[in-house]
């Protein structure tokens, strides 16, 4: 029997994003991470919202779900929920995942059941045409809708997920695909809510993003594993440390199994 390879987790459909998006070094860290984790396709499954991002599942050959703005999260953790032995992934952009998502983004780290979040950050609002976005710096003038910039201080991924309840959260850059993988495949073997931040640079939009190469820089302390300390540890970072920065030690939840008695109604409902 053949080898599982990367290229195995990939659709047939051609990815349309535009040249130079950092997207498809995601595709392909996200790939080669599931290469190594080594499950079947049928037994793993990757839901989306909407945005540049999102188109994720399409290109993909596990079970996709494209599901509406915002939702990916909710749509994510009723999966795992109900099917508990799925490996689960959720993908989103910094508009979909904490814009019209940040509610589901605050209780998805509360709640803490065991799915991964590839939160694909590029500051801008790529799709609609560049507008600013919740990771968005105040100054960013360049959108014709804000040009005198937002002037609204910028959402912190790491510092919400820490405060929200998060498990795990790992910062990795789209121009280190390899190591993207590694931090990818760390998220989804760690229990729990796992965020993984990935800086995907927008360079039709953020041209200026080119420069996030000699940004990054690699954390090489080791991770924390309680909240506050890196809460305390962080509060000051520039956003482009990369390696795991926090893995707690929470346990996963999970209902019981009557408990999850409702959700297979429901499902069976809609099978009727």
């Amino acid at each position: 029997m053949n080898a599982i390879t990367a290229q195995d987790y990939k659709s047939d459909l051609k990815p349309i994003w535009c040249p130079g998006c950092g997207d498809y070094a995601v595709l392909a860290a996200l790939a080669k991470a599931l290469a190594e984790l080594g499950r079947p396709r049928e037994e793993i499954a990757l839901v989306s919202g909407i945005g540049c991002s999102s188109r994720l599942p399409a290109y993909t050959s596990v079970y996709g779900f494209h599901g509406v703005h915002g939702r990916a999260l909710a749509l994510a953790t009723g999966l795992k929920i109900a099917r508990p032995e799925l490996t689960v992934l959720a993908a989103g952009g910094d508009g979909d995942g904490l814009s019209i998502g940040g509610n589901h983004f605050l209780h998805a780290c509360r709640r803490n059941v065991d799915i991964t979040y590839l939160l694909m950050d590029n500051e801008v609002y790529g799709m609609t045409k560049g507008q600013a976005s919740p990771t968005t710096a105040p100054d960013w003038c360049a959108s014709k809708l804000t040009p005198q910039g937002s002037g609204v201080s910028p959402v912190m991924p790491l510092h919400l997920a820490l405060a929200a309840g998060a498990n795990f959260f790992a910062r990795g850059f789209a121009g280190s695909p390899s190591e993207l993988a590694r931090l990818i495949l760390a998220g989804i073997r760690h229990p729990g809510f796992s965020v993984v931040h990935i800086l995907s640079p927008c360079v039709t939009f953020r041209p200026e993003q080119r420069g996030w190469k000699q940004a990054v820089h690699a954390e090489s302390d080791g991770p924390e594993s309680e909240p506050a300390a890196a809460l305390a540890r962080f509060a000051g970072e520039d956003g482009f440390a990369t390696g795991v920065l926090f893995a707690g030690t929470r346990p996963a939840f999970m209902p019981a199994r009557g408990q999850r008695r409702g959700w297979e109604d429901y499902a069976a409902g809609f099978a009727a």
